[in-house]
């Protein structure tokens, strides 16, 4: 009898909380800026700037710099290949959830 890996089409870079958390907002608004995902998150600025830092060195994230006013405000936004590699991790999570019932 042939058993399936359970983890299977998981994504490391998703792993983390804060990566599934931000990866998630991104993936149903068009885009947010760095302040809103901090808040929403309850995180501090470093650790949420070196964990969008690896999103987008993995090419799911683009970033926006510009300014609103004479503030700066940089805002992100999911890639078409963030959004496929979020959808395989959410599927393997399910296909992961549905093996355990």
């Amino acid at each position: 009898m042939a058993v399936n890996n359970p983890i299977a089409g998981l994504n490391k870079i998703f792993d983390n909380r804060i990566r599934l958390g931000v990866m998630s907002i991104v993936s149903v608004n068009e885009e947010i800026n760095f302040n809103d995902l901090k808040q929403l998150l309850e995180v501090t600025d470093g650790n949420l700037a070196t964990h969008l830092q690896t999103l987008e060195e993995s090419g799911f994230l683009k970033v926006h710099k510009g300014f609103v006013g004479r503030k700066t405000n940089t805002t992100y936004a999911i890639t078409k290949a963030g959004e496929k590699a979020f959808k395989d991790h959410i599927q393997a999570l399910e296909n992961m959830i549905r093996g355990v019932k």
